[in-house]
């Protein structure tokens, strides 16, 4: 366990140095994190919850940078379905991250920016790093491990590779593994970010403006498989934005248009166009199933907790049948597990958005 010195507020510098599945060690790994209500005396009501690529610890409580609410700030509270009276709720900031957590961002040895001098790092370092992190709080076993997107990628991972270490597993619109297709369009997020002229090699920090254009290219793209087809339809349709023809230039003539560069040039002011690169790596590079010798259902087969899968009618990004394959494979080795198919007009998004099925689902599941 981590020294009480080692605990600064809301950060923890790792006592020891975390392996990577590349083989490598990252020295003084520094977790940046957020708590909310109190641990029990045997702390068994700690709930982690796993954030998903454009998120952060901030689940709950106001962004420092943005003063908006936390990303999931719907979910989790006093009398909300993630009940902060019950429960002692964690959310840390994952490794190769930009709101404190060690990252392309942080100081490397020398003093300077790891920038791409950083090492790959995958999920399971991930998680690796945030099991330090229970250690150091002193929480032996979880009531439950929460994700959605990459975050149900990380609670499938934590429950696979630390199967002892919580009682419930709820992955909410994930996946075991990326698609080709998945790959694809976080490959063109990369390129548009190292096609930024300002991106320099990565080299940036310091030398006044850096990548941004290409960084709000990046999460446009992304956005884009975040939403369904019938809800820009119906959200934005064909609408023109502040005008009553079209312009016959290359302004933003269409709402949708406007939309989506607003949320590109919003991203750049809170996220780091490195950490943007190596976690979308670390996403594309995850397969449960091939950690555990090709076969998904040999990933849980040591597992003791509940599983709930959850997706949505309207996701094309992880769509249900990715949900399915994993309750398949829960169902293999007769892990305990629930799944249910919501039905919201959001797409992937859906989650994170005004649906209250999933409000019951997940006050049910915890129990």
């Amino acid at each position: 366990m981590a020294s009480a010195s080692a605990l600064e507020g809301k950060s923890l510098v790792l006592p020891d140095p975390l392996p990577l599945d590349s083989g490598q060690r990252l020295e003084n790994v520094r977790l940046a994190f957020e708590t909310y209500g109190e641990p029990a005396a045997d702390k068994r009501n700690a709930i982690l919850i796993f954030h998903a690529l454009s998120g952060d610890q901030h689940v709950a409580s106001v962004h420092p940078i943005t003063g908006k609410p936390g990303w999931w700030d719907r979910m989790v509270g006093p009398g909300k379905p993630i009940d902060t009276s019950r429960y002692y709720v964690i959310c840390a900031n994952v490794i190769g991250g930009c709101m404190g957590s060690t990252g392309p961002a942080s100081e490397g040895p020398d003093g300077k920016p790891w920038a791409m001098r950083f090492p790959v790092i995958t999920i399971r370092d991930m998680v690796r790093s945030q099991i330090a992190l229970l250690d150091a709080l002193g929480i032996e076993k979880l009531h439950a491990v929460v994700g959605g997107s990459m975050g149900g990628m990380l609670a499938l991972s934590f429950a696979s590779n630390f199967p002892g270490r919580t009682e419930r597993v709820l992955a909410i619109a994930t996946t075991a593994r990326h698609s080709a297709q998945n790959i694809a369009f976080h490959e063109v997020g990369r390129q548009a970010v190292m096609a930024d002229p300002n991106w320099q090699g990565g080299d940036y920090y310091g030398h006044g403006k850096g990548p941004e254009k290409g960084l709000a290219v990046a999460r446009m793209a992304a956005h884009i498989t975040y939403l369904s087809e019938a809800g820009l339809t119906d959200k934005f349709g064909r609408r023109l934005q502040d005008r009553e023809a079209k312009s016959f230039g290359f302004d933003a003539d269409f709402q949708i248009e406007s939309y989506l560069r607003h949320q590109g040039i919003a991203f750049t002011d809170r996220f780091d166009a490195n950490a943007y690169l190596y976690i979308t790596r670390a996403m594309d590079y995850f397969d449960l199933a091939e950690e555990h010798g090709g076969r998904l259902a040999d990933a849980f087969a040591r597992s003791t907790a509940r599983f709930c899968l959850v997706s949505f009618d309207t996701d094309w990004l992880y769509p249900t049948a990715e949900s399915k394959h994993v309750v398949h494979a829960l169902n293999a080795v007769a892990a305990p597990v629930s799944f249910v198919e919501l039905s919201a007009p959001y797409g992937h998004d859906s989650f994170l958005l005004e649906c209250r099925p999933l409000d019951r689902v997940i006050k049910g599941f915890l129990g």
